[in-house]
């Protein structure tokens, strides 16, 4: 065996562990729907467990769930994206800091806080929870935006000029197109996070999973927490399998 052959297995040994992965976590969580299902099926389930597990009821909450999720994270990359292009150009060194602490005071204040303060001012309901969302999810793209433009080689960015490409060509064509990994990493935290914070939006009548797992905890009834639980973990793991496909189709080629 040479080594080029063993150079080859080596390489080819990542590829096929990530296209195991990519078949496996939505078999792995198909597996634990059918389970759960399968599971509840065996209860006995008195008059207010029936009412909230049900059908309707579930199919509404998920709904509900994925609306908090997919906005609260198209207003992240709305923000984020053109904030970390802001931060990372050099001649903006002095507001870098600015950007970035309030960036950080997101992560820093607990989303429970957030949804309180922003109670006070919208009142409660969806957009109130949105807020919450937004503003802590904001970080991992900020920041994953400025680190991939920033470690672009600057040989890169000059020979775009010396072909005669505008500044903004450059980023749209050049730096962003190689940002793209960073982005889509910092993007695919954010969706993870926003999955499991969303469940709190319950507390500001938002809806989602987050009202079986609280009405199943204040009404000591198990099995509807359970179901609110493992319902957010899947919907978590599907989209952090969607967000590993979305990394590997975008990486431009040769990276």
């Amino acid at each position: 065996m040479t080594a080029d052959t063993i150079a080859i297995g080596r390489a080819g040994a990542p590829v096929r562990a990530s296209g195991l992965r990519h078949v496996l976590t939505p078999a792995a969580i198909a597996v634990v729907l059918v389970a759960l299902y399968a599971w509840v099926s065996t209860l006995e389930l008195d008059s207010i467990e029936r009412r909230s597990l049900n059908r309707e009821v579930i199919v509404a909450k998920v709904i509900e769930h994925l609306q908090m999720t997919v906005a609260a994270t198209a207003l992240v990359v709305i923000i984020a994206v053109p904030l970390g292009i802001v931060a990372s150009r050099s001649r903006n060194r002095f507001i870098t800091p600015v950007i970035l602490t309030a960036g950080n005071l997101g992560q820093a204040v607990p989303c429970i806080g957030l949804l309180v303060l922003a109670t006070f001012v919208l009142g409660v309901g969806f957009q109130t929870a949105l807020v919450g969302l937004v503003i802590y999810a904001v970080l991992p793209v900020l920041r994953n935006t400025m680190v991939g433009l920033q470690q672009i080689d600057p040989a890169l960015v000059e020979s775009a000029r010396g072909m005669g490409m505008t500044k903004g060509q450059v980023l749209r064509r050049v730096e962003l197109k190689l940002a793209v990994p960073a982005i889509l990493a910092g993007l695919r935290t954010a969706l993870v996070l926003t999955v499991g914070v969303a469940t709190l939006g319950a507390f500001v009548a938002a809806g989602g999973l987050g009202e079986l797992i609280i009405n199943g905890l204040k009404l000591n009834r198990m099995p509807v927490t359970i179901v609110g639980g493992v319902l957010t973990a899947c919907i978590a793991f599907f989209i952090d399998w969607l967000g590993s496909l979305a990394e590997k189709l975008l990486k431009p080629r040769g990276m």
